[in-house]
């Protein structure tokens, strides 16, 4: 099998994570819960977690990293701590339905700034026209569906220079892009812990630089007296029993990058990005490509002849892995004009190969020959 759907969730982790992960199932109770051996045990390794999490992502206070079940989780902690009906909120135009739904549901009027694919300067001067009259602004690091690393700092000044609170989705940029949430100074950053952090599915962190407001309400293991939830973080946010076990994985996941080091991992996804490019560049198939500073590693196709989806079954058949559609981002295909067809999307990650890559286009190559 080749696996290249790593922008949805990375399959192949580092053997510690599982290690972890099952350990923490015979090991390990619930933090706060106890004072016995098992329930410390968990606190601990919790408690390691965010920090470890706190030092990879520059934040001033491991209480600031809340766990969640994943970054759509995160992200409606925090949209719904800060927005209200009416209220104008600016986002990029390659946001994911973890945003625009959470919006539309809040009732938000939402403007949608920098439409252009891989153009770094249309999207700041978009922002910059959009913010003076904004409330909020949202804007993902890192494009799902094309791999667009969008200029989230440029854009972070000019939220600070408006006085606009700003969330930053770092759904697809954690543990591949530097992600410092005290230079960004937004109000609050999600992230999956199963991508490119490599913990297990059901994990996920807010780092938040507000308190916000609760979308679940439940035991914390403390303040048990109250009928509110704690006013501290990260107890306010972290209703109900912890995934301990799956949180243990997350800490081997984020140790793997910290070890690793993002800079070897992006320049590692950057050069199988080259090579998918080159080897499929004449095949009879429209590859949406930036420059090697606009884009992380992740390359989205089309072809005039074969629909995506049929393409995806035929490289499934191989034992190919990839992705086809619109991978829950229709404002990013509407964006670069591929919202009636869709794309292929090929996603890499330390794990995927040279070789990998290039028997992977290969069958593109044939696939994209057939009649």
């Amino acid at each position: 099998m080749i696996y290249l759907d790593n922008a949805a969730t990375t399959l192949v982790k580092p053997a510690s994570v599982e290690r972890s992960f099952v350990q923490a199932m015979r090991t390990m109770a619930s933090p706060g819960r106890g004072g016995h051996e098992p329930a410390m045990r968990a606190a601990e390794t919790v408690l390691d977690c965010r920090m470890e999490a706190a030092e990879l992502f520059n934040a001033p206070e491991p209480e600031q990293i809340v766990f969640t079940m994943n970054a759509t989780h995160a992200l409606n902690i925090a949209i719904r701590s800060l927005i209200r009906r009416g209220e104008r909120v600016v986002v990029s135009g390659f946001e994911h339905n973890a945003v625009t739904r959470t919006l539309q549901a809040c009732g938000a009027r939402v403007c949608v700034a920098g439409r252009r694919l891989f153009d770094p300067a249309d999207t700041i001067e978009a922002f910059q026209k959009a913010l003076p009259d904004a409330d909020f602004a949202i804007c993902t690091h890192v494009s799902n569906v094309f791999g667009y690393a969008l200029p989230i700092y440029e854009i972070a000044d000019l939220c600070r220079e408006h006085g606009v609170p700003l969330i930053v989705d770092a759904s697809q940029s954690a543990g591949i892009l530097t992600v410092d949430v005290q230079r960004l100074g937004a109000a609050f950053t999600a992230m999956p812990g199963h991508k490119a952090l490599f913990g297990p599915q059901g994990t996920g962190i807010l780092i938040c630089g507000e308190t916000g407001e609760p979308l679940l309400h439940g035991g914390s293991g403390s303040e048990s007296i109250l009928q509110e939830m704690p006013a501290f973080l990260p107890d306010r946010h972290e209703a109900g029993t912890q995934n301990v076990c799956g949180i243990a994985g997350l800490l081997a996941g984020i140790r793997f990058v910290k070890e690793k080091g993002t800079e070897a991992i992006l320049s590692h996804e950057r050069r199988l990005l080259a090579d998918a490019r080159r080897e499929l560049t004449g095949c009879g198939l429209q590859l949406f490509t930036g420059s090697e500073q606009t884009q992380c590693g992740v390359l989205s196709l089309r072809s005039e002849r074969h629909d995506c989806e049929w393409i995806a079954q035929r490289l499934a058949e191989r034992g190919i892995c990839v992705r086809s559609g619109l991978h829950c981002a229709p404002t990013a295909h509407e964006s670069a004009g591929t919202l009636q067809s869709g794309t292929v999307r090929l996603s890499f990650s330390p794990f995927v190969t040279a070789e990998q890559v290039k028997g992977a286009c290969a069958a593109l190559r044939e696939i994209a020959d057939q009649a």
